[in-house]
């Protein structure tokens, strides 16, 4: 683990831990506020993604936006990172070794962002941060509390993209996340 942002951001340039180095054209690593008291965490990089080198700026990327402009969320005010650092092939799910291979690292930026919240996006987020026994329907706006963060699972914006009833609930778990920050 490294205690600054540059020696993280430095051990990832050249990742050669899975196949997805193979085919990408950037690691994309992360985005927004260091210290941010709330981190969004999706699953990995798309097309766009992997070409421009940050998270979430494709057509769900600019879905999100819309909805932290609803609700007054500043994107430069919040932490954006994936699970995997490397865009799947045709954009799927990342494999299991493409996730372990990681998570170190996405371990080591919640340490050093520090959130409060922590917001999962999909199910590859949920389940590899709190556990496999998790599932996003089930589990979608509702608050898990673990070792002094918050965690807040709903829909992919992606998955908002797909079915359009969903947004509806994706902006109302938002909701629930900018009144928790104001709460602690």
């Amino acid at each position: 683990m490294f205690d600054n942002w540059n020696d993280l951001e430095k051990s990832i340039l050249n990742c050669q831990k899975c196949k997805l180095c193979k085919t990408r054209k950037n690691i994309v690593f992360g985005t927004g506020n260091k210290s941010a008291d709330i981190m969004f965490i999706g699953e990995g990089p798309g097309a766009d993604e992997d070409m421009q080198g940050e998270p979430f700026v494709g057509r769900a990327g600019k879905l999100m936006n819309m909805a932290f402009m609803a609700l007054g969320i500043q994107r430069q005010d919040v932490y954006i990172a994936n699970v995997v650092k490397c865009r799947p092939p045709f954009n799927r799910n990342p494999e299991h070794d493409e996730e372990e291979a990681c998570l170190d690292y996405l371990r080591n930026q919640v340490i050093l962002v520090k959130p409060k919240i922590i917001v999962l996006l999909g199910s590859v987020a949920l389940k590899n941060i709190l556990g496999k026994e998790y599932g996003i329907t089930t589990s979608r706006g509702k608050w898990v509390e673990k070792k002094g963060i918050y965690y807040m699972p709903t829909w992919h914006p992606a998955a908002l993209l797909r079915d359009e009833t969903k947004k509806i609930q994706f902006i109302n778990d938002l909701i629930l996340v900018t009144q928790k920050i104001s709460e602690i």
